[in-house]
């Protein structure tokens, strides 16, 4: 008998699970998904997360009778949060399920290419669905103009239909065939299509819905078998402040509301009257200035437009059958593009938070959340636990019975959307970086006002928000704040007693372990080499492999903390295991050792997918078709000692015999079998 066949037959657990769980729905119908993205609208915008309450104050306040409707049918997330407060990041981070921490496009990247991975769009393809984005992209990636040489146009990352504007600087004008104050007219596209030309008198908003109104009847009538996923991103509030011709049409749904013709010159039936001219009787207040009667306009009009569509949903008889995200990219802008002097404070968008678009305090991370799909989603709830974007890819994977992506960040919501938990057990971490200040509005803490943003870092942990602003060095302290109990972040709880002491060293040791380098995006604590931990045990060499049944399209998330794998035993190295039947999920955990303090280069060699992470780190990416090459190399500054790591691979279902090899270079050696420990 060898040493490795007893080995495992001291560790085998035996089968524990004879099916695979994922495989398993947790509803008994995929249900269609709408996920409502609008552009720079402020946590304190809708009236039931703040306006109604400057109402009962007096105040100047703007209404949104069906958003406030929309959230009493379902839950609020009163703590969401984008990964970083402008939008290119905040898109992608959306899309692909990835924080700020690991994402390809960071900072003000406006345009950069959204990488050939797992996105929003592939899952849920893959899951059966129909997919279409209809509204603002602006990650077709830098080369090119036109849909066949846009390296990342939406109908090549997963996205079955596209209609909308491709670049970020053409949201900015929302009447797409007309000059308005300091923009042109802008391209936007149908499909492959060109048709601005074709869009005289139509604003953007009205469009899009009108667009989506249409995508659903007409998926309705020819596969209403068949789920959809509809990314609808306006580009409104977004300045510039351009307004709708007319008030929104009476009713909604298949008989009223704005409605898609597709005539050149009269391509929605809002396409007529005069062209940015009309402000909602509401607020046509002598007292209020133009810019922020033009503003509370167009959220108005947003609004008018999701009670449209859930309208919609309710004539065609699939509300009960559609789950609706509605949200923001980024806190409140203050900017009119050609409309005067704007600033967020007449309505004090960013409520009771301080911060705006391109802060990382609350006002410009945290943004309004609602969830709705009757009969599945309490009505009338709130949940205050942190979560943000990356954690909708894993949520949307587990309502369509599909894992999520190894190399995803996010967690699922579903355990906190379906009531059968409180606590969201994910991470919030966010990066960015502008070389510009805080606003100075009465309405901030003094200390926060003209502080400059510089590079910005923020983290939960132990549920205290870690905060840095304006970083020079790693050493630099982290502000920590109770933003459940105190929102405004008026009280800093760094050094407060020995507990917030503590804490400030596991943040600054976190923040390491969580985030790899971006040389697009360099910061501060890029040379910093990862914090080895302190086993709590005793180590002895060998790594542990959890085997699970899974037909999985990728190389699947499993937590092996909650998920039961059908075998686990102990290895001397990581290496392939012999086939087996049934697809068998491979995932390898234990500890590396680095000697000495330094540079470490991994290798690996594999013909199968390979997802690896050292702490939370993703050091591997090897499993998108689209990008992985099966081998590769890798690099990261360790700090001396122990080092938690995990990979999870997935056999071939094509006969081929599995290869997995892995191998280091460091201090010292060069090119030698990873060395490992359990």
């Amino acid at each position: 008998m060898n040493k490795l066949f007893s080995i495992m037959l001291l560790v085998v657990f035996g089968i524990l699970m004879p099916e695979f769980a994922f495989g398993k729905r947790p509803v008994d119908k995929k249900p269609n998904i709408i996920f409502i993205l609008t552009d720079d609208l402020g946590y304190g915008d809708l009236g039931v997360l703040y306006q109604n309450q400057r109402k009962a104050e007096g105040k100047p306040y703007h209404s949104t009778p069906n958003l406030d409707k929309m959230a009493n049918e379902g839950m609020i997330l009163t703590r969401h949060y984008v990964p970083a407060p402008v939008c290119a990041p905040s898109r992608a981070t959306l899309l692909l399920g990835l924080h700020q921490g690991h994402a390809e496009v960071r900072n003000n990247q406006f345009d950069k290419a959204l990488p050939a991975n797992h996105n929003l769009a592939t899952v849920l393809k893959e899951a059966g669905y129909a997919t279409v984005l209809i509204g603002k992209y602006g990650l077709q990636g830098l080369e090119g103009a036109s849909p066949s040489t846009w390296d990342a146009y939406p109908t090549k990352r997963g996205f079955d239909y596209f209609f909308g504007y491709v670049r970020h600087r053409d949201g900015h004008n929302h009447y797409p065939a007309h000059d308005v104050a300091n923009r042109g007219p802008m391209e936007l596209y149908d499909g492959d299509d060109e048709i601005s030309a074709s869009l005289a008198g139509s604003y953007t908003t009205d469009l899009f819905t009108a667009r989506a109104k249409k995508y659903i009847q007409d998926h309705k009538n020819g596969k209403p078998d068949q789920p959809f996923f509809m990314y609808l991103a306006y580009d409104t509030p977004h300045a510039g402040l351009e307004i709708p011709t007319m008030p929104y049409p009476a009713g909604g749904g298949i008989s009223g509301g704005v409605k898609y013709i597709g005539e050149k010159g009269n391509f929605i039936n809002t396409a007529q009257g005069e062209v940015n001219s009309f402000i909602h009787p509401e607020y046509r207040n002598e007292e209020w200035p133009e810019v922020q009667q033009r503003f509370a306009s167009m959220v108005r009009r947003i609004d008018n437009a999701v009670g449209d569509l859930i309208h919609l949903l309710q004539d065609l008889g699939i509300d009960e059958e559609t789950l609706i995200v509605f949200t923001s990219d980024n806190g409140p802008h203050h900017e009119s593009y050609g409309y005067g002097e704007y600033d967020p404070i007449f309505f004090e968008s960013f409520a009771n938070l301080d911060g705006t678009k391109r802060d990382t305090w609350e006002g410009g991370i945290r943004v309004p959340t609602l969830v709705r799909w009757p009969g599945k989603i309490k009505a009338g709830v709130k949940n205050d636990s942190p979560s943000g974007f990356h954690d909708w890819l894993p949520t949307f994977a587990e309502i369509s019975g599909l894992p999520a992506p190894a190399n995803t960040d996010g967690r699922s919501l579903w355990s906190i959307l379906s009531g059968n938990a409180n606590e969201h057990q994910g991470r919030v971490y966010i990066e960015y970086q502008v070389n510009n200040n805080t606003k100075s509005y009465d309405a901030f803490h003094e200390a926060k006002r003209g502080k400059k943003r510089g590079e910005m870092q923020v983290l939960y942990l132990n549920g205290y928000k870690g905060i840095r602003y304006n970083i020079l060095s790693h050493q630099d302290d982290f502000s920590i704040f109770d933003t459940k109990n105190d929102p405004g972040e008026s009280r800093d709880l760094a050094g407060t007693n020995g507990e917030f002491v503590k804490l400030q060293q596991e943040m600054k040791n976190t923040v390491l372990r969580w985030r790899r380098p971006n040389t697009s995006a360099e910061r501060p604590y890029d040379n910093e080499s990862v914090p080895a931990i302190e086993p709590e045990r005793k180590l002895t060499k060998g790594i542990k492999v959890s085997k699970y049944q899974i037909d999985s399209p990728w190389v699947p998330f499993i937590s092996t903390s909650l998920d039961s794998p059908y075998e686990t035993l102990i290895v001397p190295k990581i290496k392939a295991l012999p086939a087996e039947k049934g697809f068998p999920v491979l995932v390898y955990e234990g500890f590396i050792k680095a000697e000495t303090t330094g540079e470490y280069e991994i290798s690996f060699n594999t013909n199968s997918g390979l997802v690896m992470h050292i702490h939370e780190a993703l050091l591997i990416d090897d499993d998108k078709p689209t990008i992985a090459k099966g081998k590769g190399t890798s690099k990261v500054l360790l700090e001396k000692g122990f080092h938690p790591i995990k990979l999870v691979t997935k056999n071939s279902d094509n006969g081929e015999n599995p290869k997995l090899e892995l191998k280091w270079t460091g201090p010292g050696f060069q090119n030698t079998d990873l060395v490992v420990y359990h």
